[in-house]
């Protein structure tokens, strides 16, 4: 199945990727340094300076192989797109869904929903690991309020009233961040804010970086079920964003991409050196910091977790594409699916 594949990423700049056969080759300074079976690839993602041969592209839009790049820093460039495929029906139900204002209410509100229930659950687990008094009246205090915003985000009747709850709640969140962080690793991480474009800290850069890369993921597990990413319940639709890849994240920031940029920094795995800082005060990852990174990106998805509806495991790799399948038959009103539509989303 597509969804075991494994996604190659090209870092070192500059590189030469080139296909060979049935597999593809990377050269550095003229020298082979690696060689894989596309069949064992979903999606190739190049960092900064990569030169890509024509027969490569030309494969991966044949086979409906993933190819996107991104800057030196992980910012979204460009992604190669073969023939659009799917049921045509279902792209026309997710577009009247679109234009409704109860269904696409109760679908922005099922995102949140499940956003919030996970970033409280992350929360949870280190308001009991921690020893420390502060932090834990702190946390718990973050928990309650955003347990407040659950309860308000089910009662709205506007997006513009859930988009701002969750916007309290999110600087709720990231206000407690600091506390997820071991004591002896603060001053080195410090967060004040969430500051995106561009990072202004080393854990915001982190997390920007994270964030890409799951929002890749989501794309594409939403374009393997047949989706239109770019229109969404939540986010506004403007050209060139996938606004509905950014709604069906949302569920997923706090359990994979916070997790592990948490847990990369408490273990050590990430330090000073692995960023450098840029004029202005933006600071980005380097290039070993970024293979740090997504080594441990990947090894994340190899975990499991029980999927509360299906009452199975589930690699946490495989988990969007699940949900891709359970939104999918939402939206075409599958009858159970219209009857769980506010719990499909995965709680942890």
């Amino acid at each position: 199945m597509n969804e075991y594949l494994n996604t190659l990423f090209i870092t070192t700049e500059p590189s030469y990727a080139r296909l060979e056969g049935s597999t593809i080759c990377v050269e550095i300074d003229g020298q082979k340094k690696l060689q894989v079976p596309l069949h064992h690839l979903s999606a190739v993602v190049c960092f900064g300076d990569v030169m890509l041969t024509p027969a490569i592209m030309r494969r991966c839009a044949e086979d409906g192989r993933s190819l996107v790049l991104l800057d030196r820093h992980g910012n979204f460039r460009a992604r190669l797109e073969g023939p659009v495929s799917g049921n045509v029906l279902l792209r026309i139900a997710q577009h009247k869904l679109a234009g409704g204002d109860e269904q696409k209410l109760l679908m922005a509100q099922a995102f949140l929903v499940g956003k919030l229930r996970n970033s409280r659950q992350l929360i949870l687990r280190a308001a009991r690991d921690s020893k420390e008094d502060p932090a834990i009246t702190a946390l718990d205090r973050c928990c309650d309020l955003i347990a407040q915003g659950v309860k308000k985000l089910e009662q709205a009747d506007n997006l513009d009233q859930i988009r701002g709850i969750e916007g309290d709640a999110a600087k709720n969140y990231f206000a407690c961040m600091k506390f997820l962080i071991r004591a002896d690793r603060r001053d080195a991480f410090e967060m004040k804010e969430r500051s995106r474009r561009p990072p202004l800290d080393r854990i915001n850069a982190l997390l920007s970086f994270v964030y890409t890369i799951l929002l890749n993921d989501c794309r594409s597990a939403l374009e393997g079920v047949g989706l239109d990413p770019q229109i969404g319940f939540l986010h506004a639709v403007r050209p060139g964003k996938p606004a509905l890849a950014l709604d069906f994240m949302e569920e997923f920031r706090s359990f994979i991409a916070d997790r592990l940029v948490v847990s990369l920094i408490n273990m050590g795995q990430i330090n000073e050196k692995d960023f450098e800082e840029r004029t202005g005060g933006a600071v980005y990852l380097n290039n070993t910091g970024r293979r740090t990174v997504l080594a441990a990106y990947q090894k994340r998805k190899e975990d499991e977790l029980t999927h509360t509806l299906l009452d199975k495991k589930v690699p946490i790799g495989l988990l969007p594409h699940v949900q891709a399948r359970l939104l999918a038959r939402t939206i075409r009103g599958d009858p159970l699916c219209q009857h769980e539509v506010r719990r499909i989303w995965l709680r942890v």
